[in-house]
């Protein structure tokens, strides 16, 4: 009974499904497969994770190095925190880069992964709008190309719903023809947290399964299907209706649970006003125990965690109303998310151009 109540949240990060495993399991540790450090630079937050064998059964993450970055650079709409972002990516792929053997002259192919059509799902094919595209350039005109610069490919090979085609397999086709020494793909991604949202990028040697933020798996573009080393890059753009409904509850009852514990205090602490516009973001501490969850949520307030997202997700599908939200600026960020992407893409792939820079676009 307990395995047909267990829903599983949707997540591409690995950040997150370590998260998770941890929250499930607080026994565990990074010795059971999952290395996680962190650090802070330009209040940008990069976590690297790395799974092995053992942590890829546990979390459902293949084994591989996953950088995460994690920044409020787009949301804010804020240049100066674009570019520290942008420049900060550039440092980090170039070092995943150089961890997978790839050299300062190999060809390069950049796969922007997505449908233009869908502002969600268009990243991939803004990218490679943006990225310089130097191949020919060495082919037809090499006496034109200065020192720091590589062969870079770009294709943007479109979904299987648009064109009919399985998207691996006519990357394969591309890589046989035009033999590139690696591969760098980029493709919108799912996330279980509400924040991560356009606020997150992730790097990975793993590859990618095209269509798995929408919960739509095709055959994966990795070094296990194409033999040569590829590098993905993914931004959470989407977090589906079930996580959001399961996390507002929570949210109201983190909230009650603060009440009470102010409450609670004796009167002679000291203590912030509770302006509710000056209060700290809410903690798993603000959580109230079973007897004030069920105070306030009933029957409901005494599920598991997962027992409810189980029960929201069979009150919502029926409906009709288990969607793929994204935020209604999606627009913009979505354009300013591209053009960080590529100006970091940029300054990894060519030596010759600044990392970070954003005024070319």
């Amino acid at each position: 009974m307990e395995e047909q109540l267990h829903y599983s949240i949707r997540t591409d990060l690995a950040l997150e499904a370590q998260e998770m495993n941890v929250k499930d399991d607080p026994s565990s540790s990074d010795r059971d497969g999952v290395e996680v450090h962190e650090n802070k630079k330009n209040d940008i937050t990069i976590t690297y994770v790395t799974v092995d064998e053992a942590g890829a059964e546990r979390i459902g993450k293949k084994p591989g190095h996953y950088v995460t970055l994690e920044s409020l650079a787009i949301r804010k709409q804020d240049k100066e925190l674009q570019e520290n972002l942008a420049e900060t990516m550039s440092v980090q792929l170039r070092k995943l880069m150089e961890a997978c053997g790839i050299k300062d002259m190999d060809r390069g192919l950049i796969v922007g992964l997505g449908n233009h059509n869908v502002t969600p799902d268009a990243l991939g094919p803004l990218v490679t709008e943006d990225v310089y595209v130097t191949s020919h350039l060495f082919e037809l005109h090499p006496e034109t190309v200065a020192e720091g610069w590589r062969p870079v490919s770009a294709v943007t090979p479109g979904v299987m719903g648009v064109t009919g085609i399985e998207t691996s397999n006519m990357v394969h086709g591309i890589i046989k023809e035009i033999k590139p020494d690696f591969v760098l793909v980029i493709d919108a991604l799912a996330s279980r947290s509400i924040n991560r949202i356009n606020a997150t990028i992730q790097l990975s040697d793993t590859g990618i399964h095209p269509g798995s933020g929408v919960g739509n798996k095709r055959k994966e573009i990795s070094r296990e299907t194409y033999g040569i080393p590829v590098i993905s890059i993914g931004v959470p753009t989407v977090v589906d209706a079930v996580t959001i409904t399961s996390d507002t509850i929570d949210y109201v009852l983190k909230h009650f649970g603060r009440e009470w514990r102010e409450k609670d205090r004796p009167s002679n602490a000291l203590s912030p006003a509770l302006n509710p516009f000056e209060r700290k973001t809410l903690t798993e501490e603000d959580h109230p125990d079973d007897e004030q969850s069920q105070a306030v949520m009933g029957m409901f307030g005494q599920l598991a965690a997962h027992e409810k997202k189980q029960l929201i997700k069979e009150v919502l599908t029926p409906l009709g109303h288990n969607l793929m939200v994204t935020p209604k600026e999606v627009d913009s960020f979505i354009k300013d998310m591209a053009c960080v992407i590529a100006a970091g893409i940029n300054g990894a792939l060519h030596s010759g151009v600044e990392d970070g820079r954003l005024e070319s676009y």
